[in-house]
C-alpha cells in the first residue's frame, strides 16, 4: 500500500496516474476532500481509500503495518499568503507528524519541499545540505518548507529511506485549481483562448530584459518518474533538487504556448503586482548533479517538448 498526500492537488493526482500506469493499484488518498472542483483529479483512477487529512494520523496508528510507502505532496503551496500561521499547521506541523510516524513505524518517505526555499539565489542552486541553515526565502511559503528541511537536517532518528526534492517551477495536468498559483503556461493558454494574446510581467530588474526572467520550468510527468525511480530503487537518502537543469524565459515558455494553440504571437507587458515585486525570483536553475549521481538517467523535457503535450492533450482538451 502506497499513501500519497495531496492526492486531490496537482502533483498528487498526476503522481496516482503515474503510479497507476506502473501498475501501482493499491493506493491511498489523502487530501482534504471537501472541493468539488478538485474531484476531477482523481475520478477515473485506480486507488484503495480515501482519508481526510485530518484523521491520516490516526488512520496510520492503526493501519501502518499494511503501508509500504509514504509520499507526502500535501501543503499550502500559496507564494502570496503571508499569513504565517497557516503554514505552520500545514507545512511544517503536519510535515512533522508523518516524519514521526515514519520513523515510528519504520516507513520510506518522499516529500515536496520547494525551490522557493533558495530565495533571489544568492547562494546559488546547488542542493548542498550545508547551505540550508543559511538560505534566505523570500516568503512565508518559503520559509516554512525552509525551515522544515533545517528540521529534518537536525533529527538524529530518520526513516530507514527518505528523500525531500526541492521542486522548481512546475507545470502540466490537473493544475486548473490552483488560480493564481497556477503556471503561467495555464495562465497563458487561457489568456490566449480568450483574448488572443498573453500579457507578461515587465522586468523590474535592469540585469533582465522584459519577458527575459529565466526560471527553471520542469514538467509535471519528469517529477513523477523522478518520484516513481526514488521509491523503487532508494538509492541515497538526502534532499535533491528536482528541476531540468536549464533555465528558460517567459517569452520563450509564451511562445511555445501560441505556436501549440496555432495561434499568431501577440506579447505585451504589464507592471508586476507590488504585492509580490520585492519577492520575485528572476531566475532559477537546477543543479541535477546529485541526482544524476544516484543513478536518475532520464533526460527532462524542455518547454519546446513539455508545452505541446500539456496544450496538445489536456488543456485543448478539457
Amino acid at each position: 500500500m502506497i499513501i500519497i498526500t495531496g492526492a486531490a492537488g496537482f502533483i498528487g493526482s498526476n503522481m496516482l496516474e503515474t503510479l497507476n500506469e506502473a501498475n501501482y493499484k493499491d493506493i491511498v488518498l489523502v487530501d482534504d476532500f471537501s472541493r468539488a472542483d478538485k474531484q476531477r483529479n482523481y475520478t477515473g483512477k485506480t486507488f484503495s481509500k480515501k482519508i481526510d487529512r485530518a484523521e491520516f494520523i490516526e488512520w496510520l496508528d492503526k493501519n501502518h503495518t499494511l503501508v509500504q510507502f509514504i509520499i507526502h505532496l500535501g501543503a499550502r503551496t500559496d507564494t502570496a499568503e503571508f499569513n504565517t500561521a497557516i503554514f505552520d499547521e500545514l507545512n511544517l506541523g503536519y510535515s512533522k507528524e508523518i516524519w514521526n510516524s515514519s520513523v515510528k513505524y519504520g516507513l520510506p518517505l518522499i516529500y515536496a519541499s520547494s525551490a522557493a526555499t533558495y530565495g533571489n539565489g544568492e547562494l546559488g542552486y546547488d542542493d548542498n545540505e550545508e547551505i540550508i541553515p543559511d538560505l534566505k526565502p523570500l516568503n512565508p511559503y518559503g520559509e516554512s518548507k525552509n525551515d522544515f528541511d533545517k528540521w529534518v537536517l537536525k533529527q538524529e532518528r530518520k526513516p530507514f529511506y527518505w528523500a525531500g526534492l526541492k521542486f522548481f517551477n512546475v507545470y502540466g495536468p490537473n493544475e486548473y485549481h490552483k488560480g493564481r498559483m497556477a503556471s503561467v503556461v495555464f495562465q497563458a493558454y487561457n489568456q490566449i483562448k480568450r483574448s488572443g494574446e498573453m500579457k507578461l510581467f515587465r522586468s523590474h530588474n535592469p540585469k533582465f530584459k522584459d519577458g527575459e526572467q529565466l526560471r527553471d520550468f520542469v514538467y509535471v510527468k519528469d517529477v513523477c518518474e523522478v518520484i516513481l525511480f526514488l521509491m523503487e530503487s532508494r538509492p541515497k537518502s538526502g534532499i535533491f533538487n528536482l528541476g531540468t537543469g536549464k533555465a528558460e524565459s517567459f517569452l520563450e515558455l509564451v511562445k511555445q504556448t501560441f505556436k501549440a494553440m496555432g495561434v499568431k504571437e501577440n506579447i505585451s507587458f504589464i507592471d508586476t503586482p507590488e504585492d509580490i515585486r520585492d519577492k520575485y525570483q528572476y531566475f532559477t536553475q537546477a543543479n541535477m548533479e546529485k541526482l544524476r549521481s544516484v543513478g536518475y538517467a532520464k533526460p527532462f523535457r524542455s518547454l519546446a517538448e513539455g508545452v505541446p503535450d500539456y496544450v496538445g492533450r489536456y488543456l485543448g482538451k478539457a
